[in-house]
């Protein structure tokens, strides 16, 4: 049984009369091209072309494949686009997406603008917040899928981790005396007026990096997102602890971002409920980001 390459070979030499141009034209080269015209006719058990004038010229069975053939290819090329047509217009709604605050923002704003693109119906919705608003309106079904940031329990998800990795640090006024600073230290932090995440996983991290209890820093206040954090580190309030990708969106010139050391680095993970029945257009998105990220 003829496959399609071998037809759209057959019709490329009979266009340019030539095989060296005809596979140039289709970018293989000229010995494969002959072993193909050869082993064609072969199967057919005709000669498709006479030489004639350095020029190869179709037989009267090659003029009869070439009539056959484009009504071949001209159908398959039909069908295949009527496909994706068909599939575009299947795979129309809406994508409900959390996210909490972090570098990988970026990349699903990468992975978004290539969906979108080659599925125009589809519209999205993200839900910025907190990894346990975002992880409850997931469980109740509100969030399609999620981008949390570890430490969490996923036993009741499916997971991928994303690239990027999300690096801790002391966001600071910029005249503070810690701004000079390069790294933070545990002791660093002796007595500083902090500002830390209200998760009690994040809080424990930190409390095990810096070899203390949580209740012997100089906690002034807890916090969910970022926004409102950075002019009460402007303002002299306290400085907080937070990662580098949720303070790159918010610029100003009056709080600087100084690295951990010891370094604490954690990752973010994209998420969607075990069992749960997913739209067509979900399935698609969550094999995507599988595809692009998975191990």
């Amino acid at each position: 049984m003829m496959e399609l390459r071998s037809y759209r070979y057959f019709l490329a030499i009979a266009e340019q009369g030539n095989i060296s141009k005809a596979a140039k034209n289709l970018n293989i080269t000229q010995p494969t091209l002959s072993r193909q015209l050869k082993e064609l006719e072969e199967e057919l058990g005709v000669e498709l072309f006479q030489r004639e004038h350095k020029q190869l010229v179709l037989t009267e069975a090659g003029i009869f494949l070439r009539e056959r053939a484009q009504e071949i290819i001209q159908l398959a090329d039909k069908t295949q686009q009527e496909f994706l047509d068909q599939r575009q217009t299947l795979f129309s709604g809406k994508i409900s997406i959390g996210c909490v605050e972090a570098d990988n923002s970026d990349t699903l704003a990468l992975m978004l603008e290539e969906f979108v693109e080659d599925y125009p119906q589809v519209s999205f919705e993200i839900f910025s917040s907190t990894g346990e608003e975002i992880i409850e309106k997931l469980d109740l079904g509100l969030l399609d899928v999620a981008i949390l940031l570890n430490p969490i329990a996923t036993e009741k998800y499916h997971s991928v981790l994303l690239p990027r990795k999300e690096v801790w640090g002391l966001l600071v006024e910029g005249t503070s005396f810690l701004a000079s600073k390069n790294t933070i230290t545990p002791e660093d932090l002796i007595g500083v007026p902090l500002l830390v995440s209200r998760r009690s996983e994040v809080q424990e991290m930190v409390a095990n990096w810096a070899h203390t209890k949580i209740s012997q820093l100089n906690i002034k206040g807890v916090y969910n997102l970022i926004f409102n954090v950075i002019a009460l580190v402007e303002n002299r309030v306290a400085s907080a602890l937070v990662i580098k990708g949720a303070t790159s969106y918010h610029h100003s010139d009056e709080v600087k971002f100084i690295p951990l050391s010891p370094k604490i680095e954690t990752e973010c993970v994209f998420v969607w409920r075990k069992h749960k029945v997913q739209a067509p257009v979900v399935k698609e998105f969550i094999q995507r980001m599988n595809y692009a990220f998975k191990a």
